[in-house]
């Protein structure tokens, strides 16, 4: 990647970083090919569970993407 275009996207405004990160993450061919670690696989197992244990406790995508976009 190019200093510039790193440069330029770290002056962004988190809204639009956000946006960017979506939009770059949507352009991946295969996103499911994408090898994860196995801290990363643990991590998931552990949220899985917790989800299963009360699937009520966590926020819906929408509630968390407008948190982090100052919409809440």
């Amino acid at each position: 990647m190019e200093q510039n275009i790193l440069k330029e996207a770290l002056k962004l405004p988190d809204s639009e970083k956000l946006e960017l990160i979506e939009d770059l993450w949507e352009s991946l061919s295969k996103p499911e090919e994408i090898p994860l670690t196995d801290e990363q696989k643990e991590e998931l197992d552990r949220r899985l569970k917790a989800h299963f244990r009360n699937p009520n406790s966590g926020s819906s995508w929408e509630e968390v993407k407008a948190e982090l976009l100052g919409r809440k």
